[in-house]
């Protein structure tokens, strides 16, 4: 499975966003992150979309999260940018070419399709497990230091 660097760059979002006291432009985001105004709007609006995050009008507008980091999964992360279908699709090969199983003779999912459904429904089991309050802690012990809280700073300080 290929995720796109779209749930990285939210996730990290997500995380900064719990080290600021007032709402942040995307602007700094994307600064903070190294990467276009452009690109992070698109998973802005994927966060937004899914009701992760709220943008916040006017002068000291910018974006918070909608609800506190502990009721927001990694998975809810994934899903608002990837989407939630599954990762794996069956398209009964089973049933084409020379040996085709006729579909009346496909009651229940082939081994093949229930062993990846059964690793797609464990990955998202473990992803619901961890949520951008656990990954924020995960963050501060990590590195040395009050990162959070310098992101945090960092976040509220005058755009350069």
């Amino acid at each position: 499975m290929k995720l796109s660097g779209g749930v990285e760059t939210a996730l990290h979002c997500c995380v900064a966003l719990t080290a600021a006291a007032e709402p942040v432009p995307a602007a700094r985001l994307a600064e903070l992150h190294g990467v276009s105004p452009t690109y992070l709007a698109k998973q802005l609006q994927s966060l937004s979309r899914a009701g992760l995050v709220h943008s916040v009008q006017g002068k000291s507008g910018g974006y918070v999260l909608t609800r506190s980091p502990g009721k927001i999964t990694v998975l809810d992360v994934v899903e608002a940018v990837e989407g939630t279908q599954p990762a794996f699709v069956c398209t009964e090969i089973r049933q084409r070419g020379p040996m085709a199983t006729p579909p009346e003779a496909c009651t229940a999912p082939c081994a093949i399709a229930r062993t990846m459904y059964a690793a797609d429904k464990a990955w998202r089991a473990a992803l619901r497990e961890v949520s951008i309050a656990d990954l924020g802690h995960m963050v501060e012990t990590d590195y040395e230091g009050d990162v959070l809280g310098r992101v945090g700073k960092w976040l509220g300080t005058a755009e350069s």
